[in-house]
C-alpha cells in the first residue's frame, strides 16, 4: 500500500505559491468575486425582471464565466511569475473553495439555509451554477499553463528587431 502525505506535498505547493505571487493570485480571485457580486446584483435588479428566475440564472452564470475567463486570461497573460502545473491546480482548486465557502458564507448572512445553497449545485435540477467552480478549478492551468506556452512559442518564433 502507498501511502501519500497530502499535508507535505500541499504545503510545499503552498509554500511556493506564496512566495512566487500569492498576493497576485488572491488579487485575481478578489477581482473575480466583486464581478460576481455586481453580476448576481445585475441578475437580481434587470435579468429577472425582464427574463424570468429561470433564464436570468443561465444568462448570470454565462456572463459569469466570461468574466472568470477574461479575468484568469489577463491575470495569467500578464503575470509576471511562471508558475508549475502543480501549482496551477492547486490555485484553481484555491479559487474554487474560495468560491464555494463565500457562496455558503453569504447564504448564512442571510439567512439561507445550506440545502438551499446547495441545490444551486443541482446539475440533475437543471442548475448550471456548478460551471462556475469548474471553470475556476480549471482556468488557471489553462491560462497558466496553455496559453503561457503558446505566448512563449509565439514569441520566440517572432522575427527580432
Amino acid at each position: 500500500m502507498i501511502r501519500v502525505n497530502f499535508r507535505v506535498s500541499f504545503g510545499s505547493i503552498v509554500r511556493s505559491v506564496e512566495s512566487r505571487g500569492f498576493l497576485y493570485l488572491v488579487g485575481a480571485w478578489l477581482s473575480m468575486a466583486v464581478l460576481a457580486v455586481a453580476n448576481g446584483i445585475f441578475r437580481e435588479t434587470v435579468l429577472v425582471a425582464r427574463l424570468g428566475e429561470s433564464t436570468a440564472g443561465l444568462v448570470s452564470t454565462g456572463l459569469l464565466l466570461t468574466a472568470i475567463v477574461v479575468v484568469a486570461a489577463v491575470s495569467f497573460a500578464w503575470s509576471p511569475v511562471t508558475y508549475s502545473r502543480r501549482e496551477l491546480v492547486a490555485v484553481g482548486a484555491a479559487w474554487a473553495a474560495a468560491t464555494i465557502g463565500f457562496e455558503f458564507l453569504v447564504g448564512y448572512a442571510e439567512g439561507v439555509p445550506p440545502s438551499v445553497t446547495l441545490a444551486q449545485y443541482d446539475v440533475l435540477a437543471g442548475e448550471v451554477w456548478i460551471l462556475v467552480p469548474i471553470t475556476l478549478l480549471l482556468a488557471p492551468l489553462l491560462f497558466g499553463d496553455l496559453l503561457r506556452s503558446r505566448l512563449s512559442r509565439l514569441r520566440s518564433s517572432a522575427p527580432s528587431r
